[in-house]
């Protein structure tokens, strides 16, 4: 079975292709940037294009078995979706797994939650089996706070004070290889949530318990946190995230019991817990 992966080298997209590598799936990571994907699986292939590029969507889905289907949040992240859809149709692949949002039809004014939209329907015409995987925010997003959460004690991030059921990207990683690998019929979509609600506060609680020091919740100044964030983040995207906050801080991004059940029975375990990854990854943090 042959497998192409877009998005292969960041934080989903290589844990999808180890996933897929572990289950003897020959994967194909097609990249603007091959030399990003030198810490790639041995065996996996790395094909050098572009999704804005006719010439790739000509060529790079001829002759694949399933796609992972992953567009980093650009201004151009429905128009590579859609180029990618149309890739999809011209090579005849049988099986797909889109990483979309969790309740992403909610909240369609929130520009890289509705972007996917469009994609989600294009692939329903298609009529390719597979699943439509709409995730919630990741745990493996604190990565990026690793420095002012040791340097600071203060946990940046405005997930607010409703909750949301954030997930591991491994358990994303593990519903895109059993959606691409299996036989199950039709076009699923699958809501992938931690086992719990998170707020801004309690997951500073968590890193401070697994740190062994404290940590603040930086709070819901989302005028300050949009300042900052546009001192490394493009205008563009620190608005678009900044509305996305927003909307967490008045209706949060909540997981169902039904979601959780249901994931659980499709992996075979219950979904990975922050607080679980926050030990795992103070454990590494702390050297």
């Amino acid at each position: 079975m042959r497998v192409l992966v877009t998005g292969g080298t960041g934080t989903v997209g290589s844990q999808v292709v180890r996933e897929l590598a572990a289950r003897g799936v020959e994967t194909r990571v097609l990249t603007r940037h091959p030399e990003k994907a030198k810490d790639l699986p041995k065996g996996a292939q790395v094909v050098q294009g572009d999704l804005l590029s006719p010439a790739t969507i000509r060529s790079a889905f001829t002759g694949m078995d399933g796609v992972f289907l992953l567009n980093p949040v650009s201004v151009t992240e429905a128009h590579e979706g859609l180029m990618a859809v149309n890739g999809i149709r011209l090579g005849k692949v049988p099986r797909v797994a889109y990483l979309s949002v969790h309740r992403v039809d909610e909240a369609v004014h929130l520009p890289h939650f509705g972007g996917k939209i469009a994609v989600e329907l294009a692939l329903k015409e298609a009529g390719v089996a597979g699943a439509i995987l709409r995730a919630n925010n990741f745990y493996q997003n604190d990565y990026w706070l690793k420095d002012v959460i040791l340097g600071y004690g203060v946990y940046p991030q405005p997930l607010g004070d409703v909750g949301v059921s954030r997930v591991d990207v491994r358990d994303i990683a593990e519903a895109a290889a059993i959606a691409l690998t299996s036989d199950r019929p039709g076009l699923e979509t699958i809501n992938l949530v931690g086992p719990r609600a998170h707020t801004g506060k309690s997951t500073a609680e968590a890193w401070s318990r697994e740190l062994g020091k404290p940590v603040a919740y930086g709070g819901n100044d989302l005028d300050a946190w949009e300042r900052q964030a546009g001192q490394m983040l493009p205008e563009w995207m620190a608005f678009d995230f900044r509305l996305m906050y927003e909307h967490f801080g008045k209706s949060g991004l909540k997981a169902e019991p039904a979601d959780i059940d249901r994931q659980t029975a499709l992996l075979g375990h219950p979904p990975r817990s922050f607080e679980a990854f926050a030990a795992e990854t103070a454990g590494v943090w702390k050297g």
